[in-house]
């Protein structure tokens, strides 16, 4: 089994992407490898502060090394970090990669804390990859009514391939997750506004490193595959997954109205995540 650089660096040669999914759940995690091992590919799994808090760190992290051991190239990774210390305990846990984001800050703050959770990774010896972020879309992973208060999608306030590349320059970071018109969470109706495949091209062409593309959830397939082809070697979805999760629950519970062996009515809300899963993988691998 190769490294997630390896499988980064492989994805970019063939210029398709790997899928990164969050969880909070076992059920959740299953259908994210189960949906890997069944396409035969690697993904990624997410946990941001408030599921790491929920699921536990070390506990993510033997249950990624489970699915490894299975043969499955599911790796870990701490999505949105906002602190050092949180950066730190990821690393320290054990996972596979880090993202510090610091959209939200000066822009010479989010590069000095970037670089020490670059150099912290670093220090590590286990080879731990770290994303940085420029760039505000948002934080939640929740269906909009609107575009959230302080996001801006217009040009004028995405992220630039002159600030990307000074940012790269200065952090070292091994990815750069950029703001190009996309928006964490999903908009009612299930459509968000399309992503700028020219500012994502010229951005990738400026920074040298591969792009993060983040909120994917809502974006159309030929904004996804467009995204890939100009530069995105990963692609993060959470909200629609979710939302998939709480359908079938739904339909689980009705279906059963009196059973309470959580086993059984997990089955439709597990396989209802998978099927996403499986949806956006195919999407990346055959552009």
């Amino acid at each position: 089994m190769l490294s997630l650089r390896e499988y980064i660096a492989e994805a970019v040669a063939k210029k398709v992407a790997l899928g990164h999914f969050n969880f909070s759940n076992l059920e959740t995690l299953r259908a994210v490898a189960e949906a890997a091992r069944s396409l035969g590919v690697p993904v990624i799994a997410g946990l941001s502060e408030g599921e790491r808090k929920f699921v536990g760190l070390r506990q993510a992290v033997a249950l990624a090394a489970s699915f490894r051991a299975e043969g499955v190239p599911l790796f870990l990774n701490a999505d949105h970090s906002y602190s050092f210390d949180a950066v730190q305990e990821a690393v320290d846990a054990g996972f596979d990669a880090v993202i510090f984001d610091g959209a939200q800050l000066p822009f010479d703050e989010n590069i000095k804390i970037t670089s020490a959770c670059v150099a912290y990774a670093k220090k590590s010896g286990r080879n731990v990859l770290v994303e940085g972020e420029l760039g505000f879309i948002g934080t939640t992973s929740r269906i909009l009514k609107k575009i959230p208060d302080g996001v801006r999608i217009s040009p004028e306030y995405l992220t630039t391939p002159e600030n990307a590349c000074v940012f790269v320059r200065e952090t070292e970071v091994d990815f750069l997750a950029p703001a190009v018109g996309n928006v964490h969470g999903m908009l009612e109706g299930g459509r968000d506004p399309a992503l700028d495949i020219g500012r994502i091209r010229a951005i990738r062409e400026s920074v040298g490193v591969p792009l993060v593309l983040h909120g994917a959830s809502g974006n159309t397939r030929e904004d996804v595959c467009a995204a890939v082809a100009a530069g995105a070697a990963v692609v993060h979805w959470n909200t629609e997954l979710r939302v998939a999760f709480r359908k079938g629950l739904v339909r689980g519970l009705e279906a059963m109205p009196d059973e309470i062996a959580p086993y059984k009515y997990l089955r439709e809300p597990f396989h209802a995540v998978q099927k996403v899963v499986e949806e956006k993988l195919s999407w990346l691998q055959s552009l």
